[in-house]
């Protein structure tokens, strides 16, 4: 399809993670230079979460081929995770962060209108170039396009002067009522530049265009150890349509005590796409978390909203239930489970950087 939508052509609507899904989208894990000298325990972490969130709704999992199946049914098996909820697609891929690689599902909305439709969804496929970082990419941006097809969803290729534009899922937190939250880190540094020429009202039109996004609330900086340079899913998240949660780390020596501390305030000037103030929860930080040397982006804000649950990282860290007790709070209607990340996070990813919703088309 055309990049820019015409004046007489749908405009389209990304729903928020809380809203109905049909299914959840991940990768089985296959590349063991994510994580070097630790790759054994992930597959099993993988299993876990599709064991909690397959009692939910359906999962997708994509894995590279055959052998890839067997030995991931085998240990969904051994997990007691697979039954009938369990579907496999088999896809090549570089890696497995599908939030990043795959589409975002939006339903088709009119300009004259707020009323989307429903019967229909259309999958908005971003360039993906490994995080304008690494080599092992081009598997990985032909994901999205197979995700599309497999939910039957028409594919939508935003351009900008004519060239597709990259973007990740990590990089974007939506309400699904017209407010998106993104860095200027991550989308306006020369630092792993996505997207060259693109200014802040250029991201802006698009995802107006888009994802019927029309406010954006442009934070500062992302977390130290963010190997995305700025991802917004480690920092600040919507959990409802007027009300973000967003990390705070008390330790003023913290690398990330002045950064996050931008962040909230930047998050208390900000407004609604109705004028309306913008609450704000607090969500701490674990205590850094580092493997060889190397500091790990850490995060509670990492967490995923399904259908009926919530998974919430955790790291054997004190704050491990404060964190989860703030997320309860906020969704009492859903199951609140902690999932021991303390090894996912070797690969700069944790729960929501793996995942990726189909929302659900009503019958």
């Amino acid at each position: 399809m055309n990049s820019k939508p015409s004046a007489n052509s749908p405009t389209y609507r990304m729903p928020a993670e809380w809203e109905a899904h049909a299914a959840t989208w991940l990768a089985w894990p296959h590349y063991k230079l994510d994580w070097p000298g630790k790759f054994e325990p992930i597959p099993w972490v993988y299993a876990e979460i599709v064991r909690y969130l397959s009692r939910h709704e359906r999962v997708e999992v994509i894995v590279k081929d055959a052998p890839a199946e067997k030995l991931a049914r085998k240990t969904l098996q051994r997990a007691h995770a697979f039954n009938e909820n369990v579907r496999f697609h088999r896809w090549p891929t570089d890696r497995v962060w599908t939030r990043d690689s795959g589409c975002a599902f939006v339903w088709s909305c009119r300009e004259d209108t707020p009323l989307c439709d429903k019967s229909k969804l259309y999958a908005v496929k971003w360039r993906f170039n490994a995080w304008a970082k690494y080599p092992n990419w081009k598997r990985d941006e032909k994901v999205g396009s197979l995700m599309a097809q497999a939910a039957n969803a028409a594919e939508v290729r935003p351009e900008f002067n004519n060239t597709r534009i990259v973007l990740e899922g990590g990089s974007i937190d939506v309400n699904g009522c017209g407010s998106i939250l993104t860095t200027e880190e991550c989308l306006l540094s020369r630092t792993q530049q996505r997207n060259p020429g693109m200014k802040k009202r250029d991201y802006e039109r698009v995802f107006a265009e888009y994802l019927g996004a029309p406010n954006t609330i442009w934070l500062d900086s992302g977390i130290s150890g963010d190997d995305t340079h700025g991802h917004v899913d480690d920092i600040t998240r919507f959990v409802s349509p007027d009300t973000v949660v967003s990390c705070v780390d008390a330790d003023p020596a913290s690398e990330n005590y002045e950064a996050l501390r931008e962040n909230i305030r930047r998050l208390r000037d900000a407004t609604t796409e109705n004028g309306k103030p913008l609450g704000t929860i607090d969500l701490p930080m674990p205590a850094p978390v580092y493997f060889e040397g190397r500091r790990l982006p850490a995060s509670y804000a990492n967490f995923y909203i399904a259908n009926g649950i919530v998974l919430v990282p955790v790291f054997n860290d004190p704050n491990d239930r404060v964190a989860l007790d703030i997320v309860a709070d906020i969704f009492p209607d859903r199951e609140i489970v902690g999932i021991y990340c303390g090894d996912l996070i070797w690969g700069f990813g944790a729960i929501h950087c793996m995942t990726q919703p189909q929302p659900a088309v009503p019958e």
